[in-house]
């Protein structure tokens, strides 16, 4: 008989029994988690529907910005040392410096503003007010036709604190969505099937959220006539917000009968935690593994995934990212934290491996499957977080008319809004629009 232990047994583990204690000679249990074998998750042969798709991986506290950018740009750009850890990738991927979002404030709060482009402190006696999200924009047009509009995930549960978010998704009223960092939840959600029981409970519980989003909206409808002006506009900010979770209560009650994809969780790491230093590299994969999932089956088709929240996460080895980014410098730091760095990108580089090893139409799924990768600082060469020349990635969506194998450089001190990247996305998801944020139109070179 064999036993599954969550955590490892200690080394100094003894046998008690009569007054004699028997020291345990090594075991596997004994081992740390991050010893055990990697994934044996293999890409399948097909996708279930070819359809544009976007993701959108967000890592904490910068990068080692002296071996991520590349020293030339254009076509013929010779790979960074860090870079290099996506040489089998090249043609697959853009490197784009230079850019940042102007309206940051810079520090901790970037995954906050990543996707948002946001000031957060641009109204006068708010401390806080975000705005909606690019992959928000992107979910109003694809969601209609999945059973999630969106996916939300990242290593901590929940949406995190103001400025410390858990998630990189806010809705048009600036809320943020709640992530899931739970490997087995995410699974259960997206792909096993609903006893009766559960059926039940679920449409009992969305008839109830109905009830109470009809009595909140009809309260707030009364209230808003005995109001002044500046106070209906927030009125109305908070209303808008309440309708689309409406919206989304709706499109769920719909998709209640209509049966899940099959698959089967084999090799699927589904124990795997987020918090665990030496669980890091199986989380992340599997993470990875379910977001290929979800895109094959066409469950969504627009994802949101936060590695590690700021000021926060490890490397491959439960190395912590966050102290490693204050490196002030020192030599020794810098050459860690770009091992994070060339760890994350191993991360993604795998990703891309199963998207490309996958049949979708007249192509691949890699082809159809735009990535954005990157973080909402810069550690700079003294360890200071600054919200400008942001390392940023864009990989995937060929058939999408993005073009890749270069490095779109620009000049850190004029650079154009990265908005324009972002805008530049939601394009080419098909959203017609020319706005968003502090855009000043799409971005040259990408596409």
């Amino acid at each position: 008989m064999s036993f599954l232990f969550d955590s490892p047994l200690s080394r100094r583990h003894v046998l008690r029994g009569l007054g004699a204690a028997i020291t345990l000679p090594m075991l596997d249990a004994m081992l740390p988690r991050s010893w055990a074998a990697p994934s044996q998750f293999q890409p399948l042969s097909k996708s279930h529907g070819s359809k544009p798709r976007m993701i959108c991986c967000y890592v904490p506290n910068g990068v080692n910005i002296l071996q991520w950018v590349p020293k030339d740009a254009g076509k013929d750009y010779a790979l960074s040392p860090t870079l290099e850890a996506l040489k089998d990738h090249r043609a697959d991927f853009t490197v784009v410096s230079g850019m940042g979002h102007p309206a940051s404030q810079g520090g901790h709060s970037g995954a906050d503003t990543w996707l948002t482009g946001a000031d957060l402190k641009s109204v006068p006696g708010a401390d806080y007010t975000n705005s909606i999200s690019i992959d928000q924009v992107v979910a109003e047009v694809h969601g209609k036709q999945t059973r999630f509009p969106s996916l939300q995930l990242a290593d901590g549960s929940g949406t995190g604190s103001a400025g410390h978010s858990h998630t990189l998704s806010f809705d048009r009223a600036g809320t943020p969505m709640p992530a899931e960092n739970s490997p087995k939840r995410l699974f259960e959600r997206l792909f096993v099937p609903e006893s009766s029981a559960d059926r039940a409970a679920t449409l009992k519980r969305y008839a109830e959220k109905k009830s109470i989003l009809d009595s909140v909206l009809n309260e707030a409808n009364s209230l808003h006539k005995q109001l002044g002006k500046p106070d209906q506009r927030k009125l109305d900010e908070y209303l808008s917000s309440v309708r689309e979770t409406e919206q989304r209560v709706q499109r769920l009650e719909a998709w209640v009968d209509i049966p899940k994809p099959s698959i089967e969780s084999k090799h699927l790491q589904l124990g795997s935690q987020p918090g665990n230093a030496h669980d890091r590299p199986m989380w992340l994969d599997v993470m990875m593994e379910l977001s290929y999932l979800a895109f094959l089956t066409d469950t969504t088709r627009v994802i949101a995934f936060e590695w590690s929240r700021e000021a926060g996460g490890f490397g491959g080895g439960g190395e912590n990212h966050h102290e490693l980014s204050h490196h002030g410098g020192d030599a020794g730091m810098l050459q860690k934290l770009a091992a994070i760095d060339r760890f994350h990108l191993e991360r993604l580089g795998r990703f891309m491996k199963f998207l490309k090893s996958t049949e979708d139409g007249d192509g691949n799924m890699l082809d159809r499957t735009v990535i954005l990768f990157g973080s909402g600082m810069n550690s700079g060469a003294g360890g200071e977080h600054s919200p400008k020349n942001l390392p940023t990635l864009v990989a995937g969506g060929q058939k999408l008319g993005f073009k890749h194998g270069q490095h779109v450089a620009f000049n850190v001190a004029s650079h154009p809004p990265m908005s324009n990247l972002l805008l530049t996305l939601a394009q080419r998801m098909g959203v017609e629009t020319d706005k968003f944020r502090d855009a000043t139109g799409t971005l040259t070179g990408l596409t």
